[in-house]
């Protein structure tokens, strides 16, 4: 069940302790159910995928068209639709809900969210640039960002160029985010260090696309405390 993902809102961050003492940085992150609204067959379009539904939205700002959809679907309106690929479609049926359950047995997920927006920001803030000399015959431009071009000769500014600009407000994926710990009853997750995006923002979280080895923080422990055990023994 693992092909789909959730979205969810970050209320904030905290922390986890462990019975070591240690504390780990976690995000929490208030997931909302999704239902299952159409299943694609690939019959009809080619390829087999199921659309979910994500989210409250008022009846008064659901286009007529959509109103008909849902009505069709026996279902009340969504605020997002999102369509994810499936290898098999007969484990999805119209109207089924998925919640925190589907991340059960998965150790490390793939999150997507906004960054929080920055505004208009200069060469330094931006792309960390050192800025001009502060003396030697420098004035009023000690934080500009130098010679962006050439002369005649091709006499322009290539693309891409690193200058001022908007900073922030950009869509980003964080992979092998370790999942610290879910709380079903109140549908939060609790995943290891920090997310993009400011409080509210909206996170798409699915299971991490990368086979990983890595060990979590409970398997570290476990080895741990076991290697503390094992001297023990050879010492008798």
């Amino acid at each position: 069940m693992t092909e789909i993902a959730l979205i969810g809102k970050k209320i904030g961050m905290t922390r986890e302790f462990y019975k070591t003492g240690r504390l780990v940085p976690v995000t929490v992150i208030k997931m909302e159910k999704a239902r299952v609204i159409n299943v694609i067959q690939e019959e009809k379009r080619g390829y087999k995928a199921v659309q979910l539904g994500y989210g409250k939205i008022k009846n008064s700002k659901v286009t007529k068209a959509m109103k008909g959809m849902y009505a069709k679907k026996n279902t009340e309106a969504k605020k997002k639709l999102k369509e994810f690929r499936v290898k098999n479609t007969e484990d999805y049926k119209e109207g089924n809900e998925f919640g925190l359950e589907i991340f059960k047995e998965v150790k490390f997920v793939d999150t997507t969210s906004k960054t929080i927006g920055k505004g208009f920001a200069g060469s330094m803030k931006r792309h960390n640039f050192s800025g001009l000399r502060a003396t030697h015959g420098v004035s009023v431009s000690h934080r500009s960002h130098g010679s962006t071009g050439q002369r005649q000769d091709p006499g322009k500014v290539f693309k891409g160029k690193k200058m001022a600009g908007h900073m922030g407000d950009k869509i980003r994926t964080m992979q092998n985010l370790e999942i610290i710990k879910t709380d079903l009853e109140n549908e939060l997750l609790y995943l290891k260090g920090s997310i993009p995006g400011s409080k509210n923002t909206e996170i798409l979280v699915k299971k991490s696309i990368k086979n990983i080895n890595k060990m979590t923080i409970d398997q570290k422990i476990e080895a741990a405390e076991k290697a503390k055990k094992t001297p023990d023994k050879k010492k008798k």
